[in-house]
């Protein structure tokens, strides 16, 4: 049992935890709680590094999910080595470090039809979260980002996804505005959420390969990008609201697509 909250291994935990870079240079994340943790065991062992439990949380381990334990790495903390490290308020038991997963665009545009969400500089983890969540639940291909939103693997993202950073493809590029002209060429019709679209989101004419762009949260889609999609769509608004939350926009409009294809 680690002990010590000096120990090297709980320093390596905090590291990937709080650093964007040391993630990405050792292509690991760190995935916090029981129910995410038994999903990575369930349908994605290869990718669980190891795993670390606190002491208390391993007594209350169920028979089965002991047996399940036994098929990969894994340590017990105590409780209060362990509550140094976890990210949460409330530790949930169980600090897994996982790799990372690979996608392309190529993945995601494979099928004849074809369901993407294309990010630029999206800054919000629990925007970014929820927008995951909500991805899956409306059957999305999968995730573009552009390369300065926040990092997906950002303990904060991760919680919120929950558990859908599983399961739903992703990817970010360095340059936002040859990755749409690309996804053009290959017949993916670009739809941009925008304050001045000129057809309300209802009257848009879906194409069987399409994708929905969403900006920043302060300032929206940037002009470059907006000049490049090929159909700038509003969601109507009343009252005195200037826009609606990036995650709810999102929302709307992915739900809207999946029931127009």
């Amino acid at each position: 049992m680690i002990t010590s909250k000096s120990n090297p291994q709980l320093k390596y935990l905090q590291t990937l935890l709080k650093k964007r870079s040391a993630r990405e240079a050792d292509r690991v994340f760190i995935c916090e709680g029981r129910k995410m943790f038994f999903e990575i065991l369930t349908q994605r062992p290869e990718s669980l590094v190891k795993a670390y439990w606190s002491e208390s949380s391993v007594a209350e381990l169920a028979d089965a999910e002991r047996a399940m334990m036994l098929t990969c790495d894994w340590e017990t903390v105590s409780d209060a080595a362990f509550c140094a490290v976890a990210e949460t308020v409330t530790p949930q038991g169980v600090i897994a470090i996982v790799r990372m997963p690979r996608y392309s665009i190529e993945d995601m545009i494979a099928g004849e039809t074809t369901k993407l969400l294309l990010l630029e500089s999206l800054r919000d983890p629990g925007n970014l979260g929820t927008i995951m969540r909500t991805a899956e639940a409306a059957g999305m291909n999968g995730i573009i980002l552009s390369s300065d939103s926040v990092d997906v693997f950002n303990p904060k993202v991760v919680r919120s996804t929950m558990g859908a950073i599983l399961r739903v493809p992703f990817c970010y590029v360095e340059d936002f505005p040859k990755a749409m002209e690309n996804l053009k060429e290959r017949g993916v019709t670009l739809y941009a959420a925008h304050l001045q679209g000129s057809v309300p989101y209802t009257e848009a004419s879906y194409d069987s390969r399409a994708g929905i762009l969403i900006g920043n949260e302060a300032n929206g889609l940037s002009d470059g990008v907006t000049a490049l999609s090929d159909v700038r769509i509003r969601i109507p608004m009343d009252g005195q609201a200037e826009s609606l939350n990036a995650a709810v926009a999102a929302a709307i409009l992915m739900y809207h697509l999946r029931m127009k294809q």
